[in-house]
């Protein structure tokens, strides 16, 4: 699923924080969006993923114009073909391991059978194997982070955004994520990340850097 920012621009607290920025996000390739603290790169981030609304220009959604899709479709768009990856994690930190990868697809009587093994599969790939009833809030940063990863990879979206995933994780926690998301390209996933990693960044199929002449 193609994501494209036509000439957006967009002002902040009357700072311009993006001014007629153009890209395209395809499918099967990592976009990362690098820059400095302030360059815009998580605004233009949440702006792909439709989270924040513009000022001008457009953004398209699988060649559909989503400029001013309303809240339901765009919580439909979030629920049906994204998964997030969130620099404060974005975890429920009083739920386990378990739920908040499953978190999408709990029914009234819990997490069904196929689901399960899907977790099990899913926290054995990022090392997290058998931690699925361990309160969430107890993991140190890194395994939480990792918890985020296997919760995308449950998701198995068509479009997969991530904001800063590997700011203050230890080497071996950043070569994991961006392993992860190197994979979730090949998959076919449109993948979008804000970063100013320089290991992350060369990781990147498309690279585009904000706040350079």
């Amino acid at each position: 699923m193609q994501l494209s920012a036509n000439r957006v621009s967009l002002e902040i607290d009357n700072k311009t924080v993006l001014q007629e920025a153009s890209l395209d996000a395809r499918p099967g390739r990592m976009l990362v969006l690098a820059g400095r603290s302030g360059s815009g790169k998580t605004t233009l981030l949440n702006v792909l993923g439709l989270l924040r609304r513009i000022d001008s220009g457009a953004v398209t959604v699988g060649g559909a114009d989503a400029t001013r899709w309303g809240d339901g479709r765009r919580r439909r768009f979030w629920r049906d073909h994204v998964a997030f990856i969130f620099q404060d994690y974005g975890l429920i930190e009083e739920a386990s391991v378990e739920y908040n990868v499953s978190v999408g697809r709990r029914t009234l009587f819990g997490i069904r059978r196929r689901d399960r093994a899907r977790v099990d599969e899913v926290l054995a790939h990022v090392l997290l194997a058998g931690r699925n009833k361990e309160q969430t809030a107890r993991l140190s940063g890194g395994e939480k982070q990792r918890v985020g990863l296997a919760r995308a990879m449950f998701r198995q979206a068509d479009v997969v955004l991530a904001d800063e995933p590997t700011a203050s994780l230890d080497r071996a926690n950043r070569e994991l994520v961006t392993n992860f998301l190197v994979e979730e390209a090949r998959r076919g996933a449109t993948v979008v990340v804000a970063t100013h990693d320089e290991d992350l960044i060369a990781a990147g199929d498309d690279v585009v850097r904000l706040g350079e002449p």
